[in-house]
């Protein structure tokens, strides 16, 4: 998709600007990235959604590309994202909305139905199941998983470690992360990686595949590297910082179940199934959805699955969308 065909706009919500594609009319739907991503991972679902008959907006998540970076870690918070999607739907003039989310976007989404329930008419999760609030913080637990193992979200905790390091060279950080993270890698080289020692660091022993895999061109990675370049790395790895003040701040989502109709797609080899050692995380994804129409797992596809799978995903997407 040529983003020159795409309409980027700019929208006031919560404080700050967002800028996110838009394009279509009718329903609404919001679809948000994660991480390091922006609207542009949306590429492939954008025009196929605005056709099936809806009004689609993929912003830049805070932190990212054409949108507002503010600097302090609690800006991060998912108090403030919910609130930056509520307040799109606002800018956008609407009651409600469908929400898409990706990777962080897939909290960010299931967190807004839950918290704004009024808000939101359904929403899909892709990568990351709708989880409650658990008896100690994410970053708590891994804490105690991968003692004495390296983990990216503890490695991301201290300011400025990440940012020098995948700011060295975007473009390279970019391949490493995004190979990383697909369904390309052999489970010999994830394996290697996901043992790594606490004292490594992100990017040691990640292989930079050449040429890169087909689902990711390199006219998409520059679009990303020139973004990053820009942006840098702290606005997006301040979200990982701030997970121990969303469990301190919101204890209503230990309750709290997804009520509107929800969906899950995920790849089978996302890393994220296997977070938990030894607990399959999309065994059951719709555990806390009390209206839940169902799952789609991808075979032989990894994290990025709507750049890695987009005509499944768009297929399943549609199907959603057309049932409700």
């Amino acid at each position: 998709m040529s983003t020159n065909s795409i309409s980027l706009q700019h929208f006031k919500t919560n404080g700050i600007t967002l800028r996110a594609a838009v394009e279509g009319t009718g329903p609404l739907v919001i679809m948000v990235h994660g991480w390091p991503e922006l609207w542009y991972s949306w590429r492939h679902q954008i025009r196929a959604v605005a056709d099936a008959g809806y009004r689609v907006v993929a912003p830049d998540v805070r932190g990212y590309g054409g949108s507002d970076k503010p600097h302090p870690v609690e800006a991060y918070d998912m108090i403030q994202l919910t609130s930056d999607v509520v307040g799109l739907i606002d800018a956008l003039g609407e009651e409600k909305a469908i929400l898409v989310g990706h990777d962080w976007g897939a909290p960010i989404c299931w967190n807004t139905a839950v918290l704004q329930p009024d808000r939101v008419s359904a929403v899909a999760g892709l990568s990351v199941p709708y989880f409650q609030r658990r008896e100690i913080s994410t970053i708590e637990l891994f804490k105690r998983m991968y003692e004495g193992k390296f983990f990216y979200q503890l490695y991301f905790q201290e300011e400025g470690v990440a940012e020098a390091e995948l700011e060295a060279d975007v473009r390279s950080s970019l391949k490493k992360v995004y190979y990383l993270y697909s369904g390309d890698p052999t489970q010999e080289d994830k394996q290697a990686l996901f043992s790594k020692g606490p004292a490594s660091t992100l990017l040691e022993g990640i292989p930079t595949p050449d040429p890169f895999p087909d689902w990711l061109t390199d006219e998409d990675l520059d679009y990303f590297v020139e973004a990053f370049t820009q942006s840098g790395f702290r606005g997006p790895l301040n979200r990982y910082r701030a997970q121990q003040r969303d469990w301190e701040l919101l204890p209503q989502l230990s309750d709290l179940t997804v009520d509107q109709p929800s969906y899950f797609i995920a790849g089978a080899l996302d890393a994220v199934r296997t977070f938990i050692p030894g607990v399959d995380m999309y065994a059951n994804p719709g555990a806390n959805c009390t209206d839940f129409r169902g799952a789609t797992i991808i075979e032989g596809e990894g994290h990025w699955i709507q750049q890695e799978a987009p005509d499944q995903v768009n297929h399943a997407l549609l199907g959603f969308l057309a049932d409700l």
